[in-house]
């Protein structure tokens, strides 16, 4: 029966022991800090910025088709409606629903035309 125990003791007792140092290694902040950066880099991608936004007026059908809740005909009604003085213009217009503006908000911007390119063109003097 000494002999059980002695074995218990010197080979059975380290190695449950050892594996309970190892499961606990592993939840340590320098194998967790991945999972928070991952996440931060995921969320990021998420959030276009202001460059990376959709520009609907400026937009091509295609690329107008490729937003969530988007579909052909509500890319032509898009393109028919322009120009937007705001991306909120597409709800206010009756363009499309609060719900698919809801999807697309963060996605798209509605950029305004360069002051020079809306000047009129000067007139020659007699």
């Amino acid at each position: 029966m000494k002999t059980n125990r002695n074995m218990l003791r010197s080979v059975i007792l380290p190695a449950l022991f050892a594996l309970a140092l190892l499961t606990t290694l592993a939840g340590t902040p320098a194998a967790l800090s991945a999972a928070p950066a991952a996440q931060a880099m995921s969320a990021q991608a998420a959030k276009p910025s202001a460059d990376s936004k959709l520009d609907i007026n400026t937009a091509t059908a295609d690329q107008l088709d490729a937003l969530p809740g988007i579909g052909t005909a509500y890319a032509q009604k898009i393109i028919a409606g322009r120009p937007y003085r705001t991306k909120l213009d597409l709800v206010y217009k009756k363009i499309i629903s609060q719900a698919t503006y809801d999807k697309i908000k963060d996605q798209i911007i509605a950029k305004q035309p360069k002051a020079s390119a809306m000047a009129p063109a000067a007139t020659k003097g007699p």
